[in-house]
């Protein structure tokens, strides 16, 4: 009879399964904040600096896709041992970096700064947003994943043939598709670790860091083309 219970228990959503859930739901979110202190330091290195300057075209993108898909192996390989934060930490720090050669850009409007935390504070919205949609969605989306997979590969490829055309309506509508469909991400990834598809916390802080990052550099570069002043 206890076994009975303890079954139902389970089934409905109470005891172990539940504590398990939150637990590696909580990891995921301290985690996730302690991931953009590397990012953002990352990224003031790189406008300080200008290392990322010459970074541009073809060579910029093997950089970051060689730099990227290593570190994001590295992370698969480390997610349950100790080294998995670090190398993790290390990836957003990379990332950071990436991203610095964007938010250098912008910041050269004189509304720069404002641009930026105009974008930190939509992606931010957003996130919220999709969590909490999460949380009150009892169906199964688990069938998300397959779409949302193929737009990513085809954003993927349409990214990589505007960095060769150089399209500003191409890079206006990769913005906007990546917005919509990392948005969607953000809220198929929380869901996956409330329903218990995710039990790693590192690989869940991975797929939600990699959300809110498309977000908030296609929101940037949006605001950027669209919101621009020049003195």
């Amino acid at each position: 009879m206890n076994d009975q219970v303890n079954t139902f228990n389970q089934t409905a959503g109470y005891g172990y399964g539940v504590e398990q859930r939150n637990r590696v739901l909580r990891n995921t979110y301290w985690l996730l904040a302690l991931s953009l202190i590397p990012t953002v330091l990352g990224a003031w290195i790189g406008v300080a600096t200008g290392i990322t300057t010459a970074l541009s075209g073809g060579v910029g993108l093997v950089v970051f896709l060689v730099g990227a898909f290593g570190f994001m192996f590295a992370i698969e390989k480390t997610k349950n041992s100790a080294a998995g934060v670090p190398v993790l930490l290390g990836f957003t720090f990379f990332m950071g970096l990436m991203l610095s050669r964007l938010i250098a850009m912008v910041l050269g409007f004189s509304n720069g700064s404002q641009l930026v935390m105009t974008a930190f504070g939509g992606t931010a919205a957003v996130f919220f947003a999709m969590a909490s949609l999460a949380t009150v969605i009892k169906r199964d989306l688990s069938g998300m994943g397959k779409f949302l997979f193929v737009g990513v590969i085809v954003l993927f490829v349409g990214s990589i043939i505007n960095v060769f055309v150089g399209s500003s309506a191409g890079m206006i509508a990769i913005s906007v598709a990546a917005i919509g469909i990392f948005s969607a991400y953000m809220l198929y990834d929380v869901k996956r670790i409330i329903d218990g598809g995710e039990t790693n916390y590192i690989s869940a802080t991975l797929a939600l860091y990699l959300d809110i990052y498309n977000v908030f550099q296609s929101l940037l570069a949006l605001l950027g083309i669209f919101g621009g002043e020049r003195d």
